[in-house]
């Protein structure tokens, strides 16, 4: 297990009063800015789904003279979450502690090292769970050449059609549900893509800065909110190479979000936070540190209460391999 030795928390001639730590900015995370979080006061319960069609469907009509009104209703469906624990230690021996430099705070970087493993976490949980193929109302992917149904020709691709791609999921989406998109994840290889793409920077070329930005892509395709997450992870076991990827690669996720949670709001997904164990409402780690006599050490310990759903998976279209 990865920890810092005596040696390395004492440098025996200092030749510098700076430290460096690869910590991922909390800015990049996404999870917990997609969809609404509902904080809840059981691990585990049920909550209501209102069925679609019903809430569309025009049933007013004309009231005569001693009649009675047009009458109608809706049905209710039932659906469940289970908030999972997630939590991560790092343990602060005694000696460490007493044998540090000037340079070290180790206290204070124990509790950045596990929140941080917190946070990544809850980035794969969100990956796992939203940003993916199968879950989703619509799947379309991404293809060479020649795509047909449920296909679109690759981002990177000569021929390809972004705009009109984004567009027409934009229209179908609203067309089905009701509720026209208002989220739009891109992974970074296929910003990097739209970035270079004729038809788009053909369209901002008299732009101001006649360069292509989230604002400017957000409304060429009409979707307020746009998401280009950077967060990387590194697969490789401790001890072997490196082997570094984005969590978001080279796929997109257009979606309706709710704005906030609510009773008889629909939104494509919610992240159910259990607050009465952690006493916070909000998706962030709660972080303590306590003593373990028996290994004369402080254990710094970071834990998350939360289960992430698909709530309506019609209100999500899935552009898959987006990019080659």
């Amino acid at each position: 297990m990865a920890s810092p030795t005596a040696s390395d928390l004492h440098i025996s001639r200092p030749l510098t009063n700076i430290t460096v730590a690869f910590m991922q900015s909390a800015d990049q995370y996404i999870a917990d800015k997609v969809f609404p979080n509902i904080p809840v006061d059981h691990k585990s319960d049920q909550y209501y789904v209102y069925t679609r069609d019903s809430w569309n469907r025009v049933q007013a009509q004309k009231r005569a003279r001693a009649t009675e009104s047009a009458g109608g209703g809706w049905d209710v469906e039932t659906d469940t979450y289970s908030a999972e624990r997630y939590a991560f230690h790092k343990d602060i021996d005694d000696q460490d502690r007493a044998n540090q430099d000037e340079q070290f705070n180790i206290d204070r970087e124990a509790a950045e090292f596990v929140a941080n493993q917190l946070l990544l976490k809850r980035e794969q949980v969100f990956v796992d769970n939203y940003f993916k193929a199968s879950v989703w109302g619509t799947n379309l992917t991404g293809v060479a050449s020649g795509p047909t149904a449920g296909q679109f020709t690759q981002w990177d691709k000569a021929g390809s059609t972004p705009i009109e791609d984004v567009e027409a999921a934009v229209m179908a989406q609203t067309l089905l549900t009701g509720f026209k998109p208002n989220t739009l994840i891109l992974g970074p290889q296929v910003l990097s893509a739209l970035k270079n793409h004729a038809d788009i920077l053909d369209r901002i070329k008299y732009t101001e800065r006649g360069m292509v930005t989230t604002d400017l892509l957000s409304a060429m395709f009409d979707v307020p909110r746009i998401f280009v997450p950077y967060p990387i992870v590194n697969s490789a076991k401790e001890g072997t190479a490196e082997s570094n990827a984005f969590f978001y690669g080279k796929s997109a996720l257009l979606a309706y979000a709710a704005p906030s949670a609510g009773i008889m709001t629909p939104s494509a997904g919610y992240t159910f936070n259990w607050r009465r164990y952690t006493g916070s409402s909000a998706l962030t780690p709660t972080t303590k540190r306590f003593r373990m006599e028996a290994i004369t050490s402080d254990r710094v310990e970071s834990e998350l209460y939360f289960d992430m759903k698909v709530v309506a998976s019609e209100m999500g279209t899935w552009f898959g391999s987006a990019v080659s």
